[in-house]
Order: C-alpha cells, then sequence, then structure tokens
C-alpha cells in the first residue's frame, strides 16, 4: 500500500511517562492484528541524526475506528515533535508491515510475553480475537515495574472477565512496591512461571515483545526449554 497522509486526532496518556496517539484511518488501510507502520513526521521543527521516520505498532485493533500507536516518552526529537504536534496536524504513514500476527491454528495455545510496552501488538490482537470470536486459548505474561507503568492492565483485565479463553498474568517487578499498590506476581517472566498457569504448553505458539535486552532473553529462556525458533515470534521495541 502506498504511502498516505493521516490526520492527528487526539492524544490520551495511556500509562506513566506513555502515550497513545490517533489518527484517522484512510478508508482503504488494511491491516492485521499485530502488525506496525512506518511514521513520519512532516516539516519537524527539529529533527536527530535518526530522521524523521519511525517504526511503531499498531495498538488498535483492526475493527477500531482510528490507527492508534502507543509509546514511551522519550527525550528525542522525534518524541518531543510528537508531543507537541496540534491537532489536525498530518503525518505520513507507510505500511503495514511485520508478521507479528495470530496463527491460524486455533488449537495450538498463544503465549504472549509482553514487556512495558511491547504490550501495543498483543492489545491489537486479543482485542481482534475476542471480535471475532476466536476459539484460540489465549494467555499473557505482562511484566511491568510498577501498575503505573502498565498500559492497558485496566482494559484486558476487562476482557479477561468477559472472554473464557484469554487468561490475563501480570507481573510488578519493581524493588520496594507495597503490597496495597499490588498483590499480584512479583517475579521476572521464567518458564516456571509459564508453566504453573499455562499447563502443558508443547504445543504453544510463543510471541515475544518488549526491550531488546529481555527479548533476547525470553528467546534463550524458550530455547533452553526446547521450544523451537519456529514456534517463536519476536519484535524488539527500542527507546527513541
Amino acid at each position: 500500500m502506498p504511502a498516505q497522509h493521516v490526520v492527528l486526532k487526539n492524544k490520551k496518556i495511556a500509562a506513566r511517562e506513555t502515550l497513545s496517539v490517533y489518527f484517522e484511518r484512510p478508508h482503504d488501510f488494511q491491516y492485521k492484528a499485530g502488525q506496525s507502520i512506518d511514521l513520519t513526521v512532516l516539516n519537524p521543527p527539529e529533527t536527530d541524526a535518526e530522521g524523521n521516520t519511525r517504526a511503531f505498532t499498531l495498538a488498535s485493533a483492526p475493527f477500531e475506528r482510528d490507527l492508534m500507536i502507543t509509546t514511551r516518552v522519550r527525550n528525542s526529537a522525534f518524541k518531543r515533535t510528537l508531543q507537541k504536534m496540534p491537532i489536525g496536524a498530518e503525518v505520513q504513514i507507510d505500511g503495514p508491515f511485520g508478521n507479528m500476527t495470530l496463527h491460524s491454528n486455533e488449537t495450538r495455545l498463544a503465549v504472549f510475553l509482553a514487556g512495558g510496552i511491547g504490550i501495543t501488538p498483543f492489545r491489537s490482537i486479543i482485542l481482534q480475537a475476542v471480535k471475532e470470536k476466536k476459539t484460540h486459548k489465549l494467555i499473557l505474561f505482562y511484566s511491568n515495574r510498577t501498575p503505573r507503568d502498565a498500559a492497558f492492565i485496566d482494559e484486558l483485565k476487562t476482557v479477561e472477565l468477559v472472554y473464557g479463553n484469554f487468561l490475563l498474568i501480570a507481573t510488578m517487578t519493581g524493588s520496594g512496591l507495597p503490597d496495597d499498590e499490588w498483590s499480584g506476581e512479583r517475579e521476572y517472566i521464567s518458564y516456571r512461571m509459564m508453566h504453573r498457569y499455562g499447563g502443558d504448553l508443547s504445543n504453544a505458539v510463543y510471541y515475544c515483545a518488549g526491550p531488546p535486552k529481555m527479548v533476547g532473553a525470553l528467546r534463550t529462556m524458550l530455547n533452553e526449554n526446547s521450544v523451537n525458533d519456529d514456534d517463536i515470534r519476536s519484535e524488539e521495541f527500542s527507546g527513541y
């Protein structure tokens, strides 16, 4: 699909230092849940050596009206421009791209392993699966330092309540987190944790998304537990 200009419609705080940005969706723009776009800011007031284009996973689901990206707020020229951009401004999008999409065999368990802003493809995939009444069993292990850092966690808790095929395991790894702020899991995601909640994982397809170091560690952990690379899909989220 050729590059297109789209209009900025809204911006919302999604979590601590995390911004959701909504763009008008062209009528002919089709994508699969979990895919990404290249977003280019036009005539920015400042730029840096990395240029004016960045890749973003679409956190919106394909059935939703707008295109939505969600990103950590960082002190870069691109992020500052995005934060200050007025409603009604135009940006350029190109895509969609990527294969971080739900497998078609509904008898195979989907295990999503998300760190921080790596939640974005999984929000899209999970909401679309609910909309389409997929019969996949879906388990999301979602790691953050604190609940305030966990984008979409309340929405995902609601999905878990109404969709019997979805299980959310959130874990908060920040030190010194008081019990009255978080009473759930506090460990880093491990195969032991996954087995404890998911049971038999021999038929699972794994999806890893988050900071590069975390994604690398998760892939190593899966390989060490005899998971074939063919059954692992991953996406790294750098800060830029």
